[in-house]
């Protein structure tokens, strides 16, 4: 054999290797498809009309705790009538639900627990919408009874407080009448123009503006979840229908879905009819009792019970009764007989 038709030979094995080779070989992987983008959600967010409203009903509670007993003149008596009776009932009822929404911000257990079913941007329509149609679906949300132990007890301290001064007040239109109090010659005489600081009192009764300071204070707060320093604590179901409203607040915010642009939502659900009955008959009673009133005690006793302890009372209603303890709660009964024809 020729070495040319060798040649030929070992090249067309060579050949031939080659293919069988390239037919065993394993053929490179394609590279996978890139992952879908991820659509974050939004921020918090909770408009700033909210957070006007909340101031509202946050300053006026903190101008009531300021009433004490003791007082040392007519004036005085009159100066705290005026101080209490400067509100809208309407209004401060949409500032309390408000500030329940605020509360309930700052347990990032809720807000955690709300915006975990919201992954994608579908989900989180789902979400906003199934709320605005049912505030109560915000209640059965992962971490609504942090939310609410959280309006419950920061309230729960202002129910007491007032609760204390209602009591001081009420029990020293009492203490005054005593002869051996030196204030009882002025309490007992008659209140000077009681048809003027009755219509003083209903003048009064007008929308308040809301503090600029408190209400950029309580909208960071919102938006941030902290800023407040609250305790947690947990509160469980039922929740009355303001609280109900206030987690709902809340939980549209935690969806990023209470901004300026969702006011409409936010606003229907600062009205309550429940809460805000409560206050216009605190209100009511207040009338009828400086209408009645005649010497100063009498309306010493009417700033106690109309004024603050109305006050109390309306935001527990708002907070609902506490659950049943281990211990027995401790009720607070009217044993006193009323002082005075005027008092009610």
């Amino acid at each position: 054999m020729s070495q040319a038709s060798l040649r030929r030979g070992l090249s067309v094995v060579a050949i031939a290797a080659a293919a069988v080779l390239a037919s065993c070989s394993t053929p490179e992987p394609e590279a996978p498809p890139p992952p879908p983008a991820v659509t974050p959600l939004p921020a918090v967010s909770l408009n700033e009309s909210v957070a006007q409203a909340a101031s509202v009903y946050v300053g006026f509670v903190r101008e009531v705790s300021t009433i004490q007993g003791g007082f040392p003149d007519a004036e005085s008596i009159q100066a705290a009538i005026r101080k209490g009776a400067a509100y809208e009932p309407g209004q401060l009822s949409r500032g309390m639900i408000a500030y329940g929404s605020i509360l309930a911000l700052q347990s990032p257990e809720y807000v955690a627990g709300v915006r975990q079913f919201a992954s994608t941007p579908a989900l989180r329509q789902q979400m906003i919408a199934s709320i605005v149609a049912d505030p109560a679906y915000a209640a059965t949300l992962p971490g609504a009874q942090a939310a609410a132990g959280l309006i419950t007890s920061t309230m729960g301290k202002d129910i007491a407080t007032l609760t204390a001064i209602a009591e001081a007040v009420e029990g020293d239109a009492y203490t005054i009448q005593e002869r051996n109090d030196p204030r009882r010659r002025w309490a007992v005489q008659p209140v000077a123009d009681r048809v003027g600081r009755l219509e003083g009192a209903k003048t009064l009764s007008v929308s308040r503006l809301p503090s600029a300071e408190e209400s950029a204070r309580l909208f960071a707060a919102a938006n941030s979840g902290s800023g407040l320093n609250l305790t947690p604590a947990q509160r469980g179901a039922p929740f009355t229908p303001a609280v109900v409203n206030s987690l709902a607040i809340a939980a549209l915010a935690a969806l990023g879905a209470a901004g300026d642009d969702a006011r409409t939502n936010t606003d229907a659900l600062s009205s309550e009819s429940n809460n805000e009955f409560c206050l216009n008959m605190s209100k009511l009673m207040l009338f009828q009792c400086l209408a009645a009133s005649r010497p100063s005690y009498e309306d010493m006793f009417c700033t106690g019970r109309h004024i603050v302890r109305d006050l109390a009372t309306c935001t527990a209603q708002y907070t609902g009764p506490v659950p049943v303890q281990t211990t027995p709660a401790v009720t607070i009964a009217e044993t006193n007989p009323t002082p005075g024809s005027g008092m009610n």
